[in-house]
């Protein structure tokens, strides 16, 4: 395995899971707070807490301490392109099952008349 595909492999891991998916997203939109990546997602401080330093840890975000707070952004945004990317692949996988459904339909209602 090379390195890069190595770099690949732990990348696209540090990006499974939802909840990491769905900060990337807000953040996507701009830098965020701690609280307010919390209240985009709705969920607890404590596995959104988690979750950036995953996304930290692999250098996929930054935090940096603004006062109190900490303000979190996407190191490359080349994420976003990444997030669309995967967007258009479940679309076409979707339209691709809502296509074999309605020939199978078809095909039902052919051999039942």
């Amino acid at each position: 395995m090379t390195t890069m595909q190595q770099f690949k492999a732990d990348f696209f891991k540090a990006l499974a899971h939802p909840l990491r998916i769905q900060i990337l997203e807000v953040l996507a939109n701009g830098e965020k707070s701690v609280t307010e990546i919390q209240n985009s997602v709705n969920s607890e401080g404590s596995a959104v807490s988690q979750q950036l330093s995953v996304l930290r840890a692999k250098n996929i975000v930054a935090g940096i301490k603004k006062g109190k707070s900490v303000i979190y952004s996407l190191r490359d945004p080349s994420i976003i392109q990444l997030l669309e990317a995967a967007r258009q692949i479940f679309n076409n996988h979707l339209i691709d099952t809502l296509t074999m459904l309605e020939v199978m339909e078809e095909q039902d209602l052919s051999s039942s008349t």
